[in-house]
């Protein structure tokens, strides 16, 4: 049987869709023919071509990786699919997806399932089910809908503590490298932390699973055989476990990998003797979660992190000849304009440049955050109460203290301090 897999980012280049490499690797070596189609900003094409290509790989099911950005292109190609043959079941998975309300099903009438759980687990067992014919019974971790439009939960499903036991995309060659020039790394999944805006801690039950060194280790060797050199690493706190870190690194310079390695964690998550290492191994930019440099503010969003201690951690990196990025965002909870100023101040006064991922962005209202079911609480005003019940609120805010015309107003000026003119690399 046939599973084809998508990613659709429309306001950036196509990368390495690595959550579908993983869910293309399980499947793989559970006998499914899997196909991995990226689209981005540019990648060419057009809705005749994705036809044909539907049509020549005969998918039995499609799997769209879903975020509020790209709702609208998922919910539209689903159509597409449907129009071609009816018959092919499509899914919905990923960070919009996860906490989606149930509801949301009924507004969309090519969308077939919603999957709940872990990817990998959750399409296997879909999988089996259509490939028996029996696309509605024995199901685990979705919301579906049957052939008459009704709408059922099913039992959640637990996915793996050790993440080896997760085939690898890269050593089971799911990608095509000919355009690759930078790959995207994961080892390890989940956030132990409760930041009120982000959807990551409760996604992974607030706890962290890791690959182990070889694994990691065996991937970095074969991507660095196909040419590539440049790794970004998607782990959200990579230096969680700095022991590990450390072997990591040392296996790299012992294996005499010459790598540029793109890395995030914790500001209280580093130390000298630790970013000495990462800058030996080839770690050419770190980033941090700032969010927010006024401290009232900060305070409020669940990280209990200190600006003094992000100041501190950035001129450690610095001192070591490594670039730094910071993480923030606007329109936060009891945030006024003269607050989010603060947060631009704060990033130009410790010498970060305002490119990339430190271009700043509103706050996202995302599902499954606590920012989002609690929002009155947080005096966040939604300012589109008919949007479908497959988006959350998003950016379409105000709030008791910042305007919807104050929001664009730190936009631009963002934007004129940006020495890229503001292009935010990771969303």
């Amino acid at each position: 049987m046939n599973i084809l897999l998508v990613e659709i980012n429309p306001f950036v280049q196509a990368t390495t869709p690595i959550s579908l490499g993983y869910i293309a690797a399980f499947l793989k070596t559970n006998g499914f023919n899997v196909k991995i189609l990226s689209i981005g900003h540019n990648t060419s094409i057009s809705c005749n071509v994705f036809s044909r290509t539907v049509r020549s790989f005969q998918p039995s099911i499609v799997g769209f990786s879903a975020y509020q950005r790209n709702m609208l292109y998922v919910t539209g190609l689903a159509g597409l699919i449907k129009s071609i043959d009816s018959n092919i079941k499509t899914i919905i998975g990923g960070p919009q997806a996860t906490f989606m309300p149930s509801s949301a099903l009924k507004e969309m009438p090519d969308i077939d399932y919603i999957c709940r759980s872990p990817g990998e687990v959750t399409l296997l067992k879909l999988a089996l089910a259509v490939d028996n014919g029996t696309p509605f019974s024995d199901l685990s971790g979705v919301t579906y809908k049957d052939d008459d439009g009704a709408v059922y939960d099913t039992p959640e499903l637990d996915g793996f503590d050790d993440l080896d036991k997760y085939p690898s995309a890269y050593l089971n060659d799911v990608f095509d490298y000919s355009g690759m020039t930078e790959a995207i790394m994961l080892t390890s999944r989940g956030c132990p932390h409760n930041c009120i805006y982000c959807y990551t801690p409760r996604a992974f039950k607030h706890k962290i699973t890791f690959h182990s060194v070889g694994r990691v280790i065996d991937e970095i060797k074969w991507i660095s055989k196909k040419g590539i050199q440049k790794l970004w690493f998607a782990d959200p706190n990579i230096s969680f476990n700095p022991e590990r870190l450390v072997e990591i690194f040392d296996r790299i310079l012992s294996e005499n990998l010459e790598l540029q390695m793109w890395m995030q964690t914790r500001a209280d998550l580093v130390n000298l003797e630790l970013i000495k290492k990462m800058k030996s191994a080839g770690v050419s930019t770190l980033a941090f979660g700032l969010e927010s440099a006024s401290e009232p503010v900060l305070n409020r969003l669940g990280k209990h992190i200190s600006l003094e201690k992000v100041s501190e951690a950035v001129k450690l990196v610095q001192s070591q000849g490594i670039e730094v990025e910071l993480f923030t965002i606007f329109g936060l909870p009891f945030e006024s304009l003269e607050d989010a100023v603060k947060t631009l101040e704060f990033v130009k006064n410790n010498n970060v440049k305002i490119m990339g991922n430190t271009n700043s962005q509103q706050m996202q209202i995302y599902f499954g955050t606590h920012i989002a079911e609690h929002y009155r609480d947080y005096n966040m005003r939604p300012s589109n109460n008919s949007r479908p019940a497959y988006l959350s609120i998003g950016s379409q805010y105000e709030t008791s203290y910042m305007c919807s015309n104050e929001m664009h107003e730190m936009q631009k000026l963002w934007k004129i301090n940006s020495l890229d003119g503001g292009k935010r690399i990771v969303s």
